[in-house]
């Protein structure tokens, strides 16, 4: 409850809060403190007086409830459930929301992050990592944004893995708003959310790149997709490195711009990555040997998905639109139809184009482009 207290009061943030504490001895000694004691160790006048008047932990048992009607328990510095990875972060929050299941934060994770517009290349790579990577039981983290951050989740959840989404918002606020599915299939399939963000917070644009560091944090390691130049990704790999973590990046197109990230952190020393080996090569012996321990007693091994796709098991119409599609790249109807004249007629492309689509083998992006699923 002291440190909830901490978090709500107006005027400190996570550093200067443990700061606090470790002047006063601790965290219960801050509360015994005087108007002027407070004042004296630096605190900005409203900051003092909602701690010495008793509004901080007036505000913080509100929140409590609050946290409890979404479905949420609060974990601090504290507790021994605080992750403790996050924990030896230069900043780590005081407090977190968490909905679902707690103990994912403790166990070896990888975040997957990149741009919010994704190529179909990028909607593959991410999707497939992070599928192949928690079918062998590493956990995907990610921010649940549109683009990369979703497939990431979307690709575990495939996997039948555990993922954890870190938002930007409050643990009740669902943004964007289309992810709130993806969410309930986090929860639902034993995946967790986590938010430092009060009760309620709603989407300011200045608390993601707060969050990026709570992303990095909880990992091992941070494997970035595509990003561009600009792209909020540099703060998540700014971060990763500062906080001693590992850096990977899947290498793109020199001429699409959302390359330049990846590729620039490629040249700067991060692993290059094309298939979940080579982050796995990457991990430490003993996260090695607690993850092999557990791929040994699953019920059913994982399959690694082929990077350039198979079309064994189609029939010769099949096998002939399955040809023309790329992974990387899409292809429109209209294009598919005219190379395929007189061979095959329009109406058996598009049935053809419906039960590919039916079995997983390929997607339809809008605008009648289509491209095959990793």
């Amino acid at each position: 409850m002291h440190w909830l207290a901490l978090a709500l009061t107006p005027g400190l943030g996570p550093t200067r809060t443990r700061k606090l504490a470790q002047h006063f001895g601790g965290i219960e000694n801050v509360f015994r403190a005087s108007l002027t004691e407070l004042e004296a160790a630096g605190l900005q006048a409203h900051s003092a007086q909602s701690i010495a008047t008793g509004k901080s932990q007036e505000m913080a048992q509100e929140e409590l409830v609050r946290a409890t009607t979404a479905g949420a328990q609060v974990i601090t510095l504290d507790d021994a459930a605080f992750p403790p990875l996050l924990r030896q972060i230069y900043d780590p929050p005081v407090a977190l929301y968490v909905r679902g299941n707690v103990e994912l934060l403790t166990l070896p994770g990888i975040a997957v992050v990149g741009t919010r517009h994704p190529t179909p290349y990028g909607i593959g790579m991410a999707e497939r990592l992070s599928a192949d990577l928690a079918g062998r039981g590493l956990v995907i983290i990610s921010g649940m944004a549109r683009g990369v951050d979703s497939f990431a989740h979307r690709g575990a959840l495939t996997a039948k893995g555990k993922t954890i989404a870190v938002f930007g918002t409050g643990i009740d606020v669902f943004y964007p708003r289309e992810n709130k599915k993806i969410a309930e299939e986090i929860l639902a399939t034993g995946g967790a959310l986590v938010s430092e963000f009060a009760v309620g917070t709603f989407a300011a644009p200045q608390n993601f790149p707060i969050r990026n560091r709570i992303i990095s944090g909880l990992a091992i390691g941070v494997l970035v997709v595509e990003a561009g130049e600009y792209s909020g990704t540099r703060i998540t790999a700014r971060n990763a490195l500062e906080q001693g973590r590992e850096l990977y990046a899947v290498p793109g197109n020199v001429t699409n711009k959302n390359s330049w990230g990846p590729n620039t952190l490629i040249k700067q020393g991060a692993k290059l990555t094309a298939t979940w080996e080579d982050v796995w090569e990457e991990l430490a012996p003993p996260v090695k040997a607690q993850l092999a321990a557990a791929f040994e007693t699953a019920a059913e091994q994982p399959e690694t998905v082929s990077l350039f796709g198979s079309s064994e098991g189609l029939s010769p119409h099949e096998k002939k639109v399955y040809a023309l599609l790329r992974a990387d790249e899409a292809v429109h109807i209209d294009e598919l139809i005219v190379k395929l004249e007189p061979a095959i007629s329009s109406s058996e492309v598009f049935a053809v184009l419906f039960e590919l689509e039916m079995a997983g083998r390929i997607k339809q992006l809008p605008g009648k482009n289509f491209v095959r699923s990793f």
